[in-house]
């Protein structure tokens, strides 16, 4: 960079100067020109506002002829099954014709039906005249009835052994004889109950001593006999007792030697 001195030997400013030949206040006047200019143009069209848009006339209507509401009526689906007023029940269910209410005026005075006092109760004796009723009695206690209990009477002294079938086994016929023996004893032994379940080709399945004799031999008696039976067919199970009548007999006596 150069600086030239200036005529007549006085002092002068100096002025600076770029390589190209551009002095630095030019280019710091293109510089505020350009940023002015900037400024200027966001200023100017940043704050534009958008463009109204204009009213839209003779918009295209759709509208549906009257003669066509009939074809509409027929997509739905409760035109025939429900009172519709588009079928043919409308008229004459759904829009019921008006009626005008017009009071009477009675103008004429009320006639009493004439009332004989002698004729009062005359129909009624005529009908209990022709009617005669039959007197009834009524049985306030009916009569007593003697029926004779049914009961097996054996005999207190019985020269065997007996049984007595009792339940719904008394249905079903035995097919296995069962012998009875008579017990020593010098007592009278009580009744041995034994109670069975048969099934239904006849055979025995379960069998329990209900009532013991107070023989023990007597009572494992009557369960073996009762194991053994066999009854006929039968649809289904059945339940029955068995009651055994032990005869008792006179023990033996026995001659105990002399001296003993």
């Amino acid at each position: 960079m150069n600086t030239a001195e200036p005529a007549g030997g006085g002092l002068a400013t100096p002025k600076l100067q770029c390589e190209g030949g551009w002095l630095l206040s030019r280019w710091l006047m293109l510089v505020a020109l350009v940023f002015v200019a900037h400024v200027a143009l966001i200023v100017a069209f940043g704050e534009r506002k958008p463009a109204a848009p204009r009213a839209v006339t003779n918009i295209p209507e759709l509208k549906l002829a009257t003669s066509s509401a009939e074809w509409l009526a027929l997509n739905d689906p409760t035109l025939f099954a429900q009172p519709n007023l588009a079928g043919f029940a409308g008229p004459a269910w759904l829009e019921p014709p008006h009626m005008e209410f017009h009071r009477q005026e009675w103008t004429e005075s009320p006639r009493w039906l004439p009332l004989p006092v002698t004729e009062l109760g005359g129909t009624f004796s005529q009908f209990m005249l022709t009617n005669r009723f039959v007197a009834s009695q009524f049985e306030l206690k009916p009569p007593t009835e003697f029926i004779a209990p049914v009961t097996l009477i054996e005999p207190d002294l019985a020269k065997t052994s007996t049984l007595r079938i009792e339940g719904g086994l008394t249905q079903r016929r035995l097919l296995t004889p069962i012998s009875l023996q008579s017990w020593p004893d010098d007592d009278v032994l009580a009744p041995s109950v034994v109670q069975a379940l048969v099934d239904a080709k006849g055979n025995v399945i379960s069998v329990v001593l209900l009532s013991s004799s107070g023989l023990e031999a007597a009572n494992q008696r009557a369960l073996e006999l009762i194991r053994a039976a066999r009854f006929a067919p039968s649809p289904g199970l059945t339940i029955g007792r068995f009651v055994f009548n032990w005869h008792t007999v006179a023990p033996p006596v026995t001659n105990t030697p002399a001296g003993s």
